[in-house]
């Protein structure tokens, strides 16, 4: 395994092989040599760029880890961080300052 992203699908489980790294999770290829081209890119369930500063809500009901705690499908955020990491969003959410993975959100017109 290793450190780097998929450029398809942005997951980190990666093999790297002799010529090139192939991705576990979607099973993209690409050459050991060809480098990341630019800033990251975070999209959304609907694959809507997300920026710092936009409104993105719930696309299905969440069960906060370690509570009881659900987050609703629609539950609406406070204006979002981007952050590095395997949880790409930072945000507020009912009150509670939260992490959440892209592919639970999507961007609502502000």
């Amino acid at each position: 395994m290793n450190d780097a992203t998929c450029p398809m699908c942005e997951m980190n489980e990666i093999l790297t092989l002799d010529d090139h790294h192939e991705c576990v999770t979607c099973g993209h290829e690409w050459p050991i040599d060809e480098a990341p081209e630019g800033p990251r890119v975070v999209k959304d369930a609907h694959g809507n760029e997300l920026a710092d500063g936009d409104v993105v809500a719930m696309i299905k009901d969440l069960k906060l880890q370690g509570t009881s705690q659900v987050l609703k499908s629609g539950t609406k955020s406070k204006p979002i961080r981007l952050v590095d990491g395997d949880h790409e969003i930072s945000c507020k959410m009912d009150g509670i300052a939260i992490g959440l993975k892209a592919c639970f959100v999507k961007k609502v017109a502000s």
